[in-house]
C-alpha cells in the first residue's frame, strides 16, 4: 500500500508540475500533428499552474514565436487545445491571401497545409471575427474592416495575450474565430511525440493494433 501510495503521489506531482500527456483528437495541426498522436507536454517551462489556488509557478521563460503550445480553450471550459503560437503581446499581425505577415514581414511557413485556400467564413462568423479584432485593428479604414479566413488585420496583439493558429490553416478553428488566448490559459509546450496510432483504423483496437511506428519518439517542429 505504501508503494502504491508513493507511486500515485509521484504521478500526480509529475503530471501537475512537470510533464503531462496529451492526445490529438482533431486535424487542425495536420500534417505536423495527426489525429491519434500522443504527446508529452512540458508544463514546467512556462510555469505550471498550482491546483485549487490557480496561481502559477515561476516560468523558466515565456512562450516564443512558432512554438507548438497546449492551452485551455477560451470558449469551452475544460477543453484543451494545441496550436502554433503566431503572435506575442505587441506584435502586429495580418493575413493577406493566406499568407501571415508579422511586424511587417511575411513568414516562411513550410509546415503549413492549405487544403481549401478559397474557403470563406459564414457571414455570422465574419461579423464575430470583426467584433473580436476591431478594437485592436490599426488599419486605415476601421468602418470598412470585414475580416475573413484568408484576409484579416493588421491588428496588435494585446498585453498578456497570445494569437494561436493551426498548421492546417484553412480548416483550423483558432484565434481568428475565437480571439486571443490569455497567457494564463497556457499549459505547456509540446516536448515529444511518444506514441501515434491511426485513429481512423477499422481494427478493433487501433490504439494497440495500428501504430504509426515512424512517428514514435519524434519531435514536432
Amino acid at each position: 500500500m505504501k508503494s502504491i501510495a508513493f507511486a500515485l503521489v509521484a504521478w500526480y506531482f509529475l503530471s501537475t508540475f512537470l510533464v503531462e500527456s496529451f492526445r490529438v483528437i482533431s486535424g487542425s495541426m495536420e500534417n505536423t500533428l495527426l489525429v491519434g498522436d500522443v504527446l508529452f507536454v512540458n508544463k514546467l517551462l512556462y510555469g505550471a499552474r498550482v491546483p485549487l489556488i490557480g496561481a502559477h509557478l515561476p516560468a523558466f521563460r515565456d512562450p516564443r514565436h512558432g512554438e507548438i503550445v497546449v492551452f485551455e480553450s477560451v470558449v469551452e471550459p475544460g477543453l484543451i487545445l494545441v496550436k502554433r503560437l503566431m503572435g506575442l503581446p505587441g506584435d502586429t499581425l495580418a493575413m493577406e491571401s493566406g499568407r501571415v505577415r508579422r511586424n511587417g514581414r511575411f513568414l516562411d511557413e513550410p509546415y503549413v497545409v492549405h487544403s481549401d485556400p478559397s474557403r470563406s467564413a459564414e457571414p455570422s462568423e465574419r461579423e464575430h471575427m470583426r467584433e473580436l479584432q476591431l478594437s485592436h485593428y490599426i488599419g486605415a479604414n476601421p468602418e470598412g474592416y470585414h475580416p475573413d479566413v484568408q484576409d484579416w488585420g493588421p491588428f496588435v496583439v494585446p498585453k498578456d495575450s497570445l494569437f494561436m493558429m493551426g498548421d492546417n490553416r484553412d480548416l483550423s478553428l483558432d484565434s481568428r474565430f475565437w480571439g486571443f488566448v490569455p497567457r494564463s490559459h497556457v499549459r505547456g509546450r509540446v516536448l515529444v511525440l511518444y506514441y501515434s496510432y491511426d485513429a481512423s483504423s477499422y481494427r478493433p483496437l487501433p490504439l494497440f493494433s495500428a501504430p504509426r511506428l515512424e512517428r514514435i519518439f519524434s519531435i514536432p517542429k
